[in-house]
């Protein structure tokens, strides 16, 4: 049986969302920080939810939610580096690596869709 943690798509957001916590450790800006870093914990946490989720159904909902929270930290990341907070070679960097995350959870989701609809 597969855990999340073999999953390469959560581990790809696992350290996406470590390497942000890391930049912005400094940052003074509660508000914003917060928002970024719970966008970018929200991707792995969704994935981890789906998949202890018992029915497939589920896990194909929280696969969903990790897409959008994709979503939310590619808006927030381009903000970031608008005002200044995120340097544009790591906001690059970023934006990059969430949406190869969102497409492998298209993929992901996808495939899911066709387990169910086959059985």
């Amino acid at each position: 049986m597969m855990r999340f943690e073999d999953l390469e798509v959560w581990k790809r957001a696992a350290r996406l969302s470590a390497a942000i916590y890391r930049q912005l450790a400094e940052l003074k800006d509660y508000g914003s920080k917060d928002q970024i870093t719970r966008s970018g914990l929200s991707v792995p946490s969704n994935i981890a939810e789906g998949f202890e989720r018992e029915s497939q159904k589920e896990n194909i909902t929280f696969l969903s939610y990790a897409k959008g929270s994709c979503g939310e930290l590619r808006c927030q990341t381009y903000i970031g580096m608008d005002i200044e907070y995120i340097p544009k070679d790591v906001g690059k960097k970023w934006l990059q690596e969430a949406t190869e995350i969102s497409a492998m959870l298209s993929g992901l989701i996808k495939t899911k869709k066709g387990f169910l609809k086959n059985k």
